[in-house]
């Protein structure tokens, strides 16, 4: 008798304790990259590798990247207008800080509500409407004339940019081939520094040369997105998705998507904690490296504004450098190891990072720090897409990401209130106002949270080039019963170094 098979319908995470210490004693094993094929090896070089994508392929990716660019331009705006939206509205720099908050707060809504809306109904309306809030919610930042109407605003903001992260990834990944999936994932992440990037530049173009101001900058935020949603209306749906439909047709699994979502999290929910973890060091990893920076090379090191312009961008370029190299290199290495690698040499580079008070130093320091942050940061669209089940991967992997930076959007309040009791004097002993040591405080805390990603990617799963597509069927001229079929499919698991008690 032979049946089909549903390819990652598997039961509950087994959490006995030889399960536990099978798991545990494959953690090194794993680690060890496989010989490299003859074809492989042509592909370390990138541009064969992505040669490998169709024009339609990059179509996705690229609309996929710009949706993501354009969420981080949206949210360093703020950041970077704080003072100047605070004079405006007669209140702190701290009450400003507060819409950054909430946005950070309620990201993890718009994770769940667009990801559940892209697994039921599909990448591209979602995508598209999440990009029409955008228009809306920046136009209405820079019509705002009091400080209730920000906050109501930017809370508004946080839940239409937790949706973006999820599907830019689903929409880039899902169709791409195996071989490419790593450097795609490193230029996807990438995206983030290219946002920031751009809001700098479009920063210093329109609000000190235009006579509305910060406005100007949320006036003009509301344009790309309008070119974003023309793009992303001229593709049609990702083929993965459609295939994926498909198959649940024909199993007749899809009659009731939200009974499906309880099934389907009833046995990844082992893996959903992992990654909420994960994704938490991760976050810390980056705002603990990036957020109090500027204001260390402003008031610590007493830096023009034009200087640290350069330093900033300096450090965006290393990062995106490090997220493409490394996301490239994963594809051969692995997703594990090489965010180990970034890890460990991450901590190498602390020190010069921190301490080295050269101009060129500082510089070189801050690439290369950034190389390595980001050089991890470049694996995670990957990581998590090809860990998540089919059925919920926009949704886990984009609550997983906002759950994350929910429990890293502290990190700069923590580094401040530790800094502050380490002041720095001046040539005559005397305090320094508001001037405090952050170096130390910085290198302190990238120390932990290195050590952390490098501890926790160690003791988790990878599952490296996983199927993609719901549904995957077992055609009858395999002649593989039911039982046969999961016991192949639980070997094909452990040699992608995910078993049964983190699946």
């Amino acid at each position: 008798m032979t049946q089909s098979y549903e390819v990652g319908n598997l039961p509950p995470p087994d959490l006995s304790w030889r399960s536990v210490k099978r798991y545990l004693a494959s953690r090194v094993t794993t680690l060890k990259p496989q010989p490299l094929s003859d074809s492989q090896k042509r592909l370390l070089n990138p541009i064969p590798t992505l040669r490998l994508l169709t024009f339609k392929q990059w179509m996705f990716v690229l609309v996929a990247f710009w949706g993501w660019t354009w969420d981080a331009f949206d949210f360093f705006s703020v950041s970077l207008v704080a003072s100047e939206i605070a004079e405006t509205l007669q209140v702190s720099v701290t009450d400003i800080t507060w819409g950054i908050t909430l946005v950070l707060m309620l990201r993890s809504i718009g994770a769940v509500v667009f990801g559940v809306l892209s697994d039921k109904y599909g990448r591209k309306w979602p995508f598209i409407s999440n990009l029409v809030l955008f228009i809306v919610l920046e136009l209405g930042t820079g019509f705002v004339t009091t400080y209730k109407q920000f906050l109501a605003v930017r809370a508004l903001f946080g839940i239409a940019m937790g949706g973006i992260y999820g599907m830019a990834a689903a929409t880039a990944l899902e169709d791409c081939p195996v071989d490419a999936r790593g450097l795609v994932s490193g230029i996807l992440q990438e995206g983030y520094a290219l946002g920031y990037l751009l809001c700098v530049v479009f920063t210093r173009a329109l609000v000190y040369t235009t006579p509305h101001g910060w406005r100007s900058l949320f006036w003009f935020g509301a344009g790309p997105p309008v070119l974003i949603i023309i793009f992303r209306m001229a593709l049609p749906e990702t083929d993965t998705y459609i295939q994926s439909k498909h198959n649940e047709a024909v199993l007749d699994t899809g009659k009731n998507f939200f009974v499906g979502l309880k099934t389907t999290f009833s046995t990844y929910w082992l893996t959903f904690i992992y990654l909420v973890i994960l994704m938490s060091g991760f976050n810390f990893m980056s705002h603990g490296s990036q957020d109090l920076y500027p204001t260390r090379l402003k008031n610590q090191l007493e830096f023009s504004p034009d200087a640290s312009t350069v330093t900033n961008c300096v450090a965006n370029l290393g990062a995106i450098a490090g997220g493409i190299f490394m996301g490239h290199i994963s594809s051969f290495a692995g997703r594990r190891l090489c965010i180990m690698i970034s890890c460990v040499v991450g901590g190498a580079l602390i020190y010069p990072w921190a301490f080295v008070s050269s101009n060129a130093g500082i510089n070189a320091g801050v690439f290369f720090l950034q190389f390595c942050v980001a050089g991890a940061w470049g694996i995670i669209p990957i990581h998590l897409t090809e860990l998540a089940p089919p059925a919920l991967r926009s949704s886990l992997v984009g609550l997983a990401y906002q759950l994350g930076n929910l429990a890293s959007s502290a990190s700069s309040t923590i580094e401040a209130k530790i800094g502050e009791r380490f002041p720095l004097t001046d040539a005559h002993g005397n305090a320094r106002p508001g001037v405090y040591d952050y170096s130390l405080v910085m290198a302190i805390l990238m120390g932990c949270v290195f050590f952390f990603v490098l501890v926790c990617t160690f003791l988790g799963p990878e599952n490296r080039n996983a199927e993609m597509v719901v549904g995957e069927l077992v055609g009858p001229e395999t002649k593989l019963v039911e039982d046969e079929a999961m016991e192949v499919y639980g070997e094909r698991r452990s040699e992608q170094t995910t078993v049964g008690s983190v699946h």
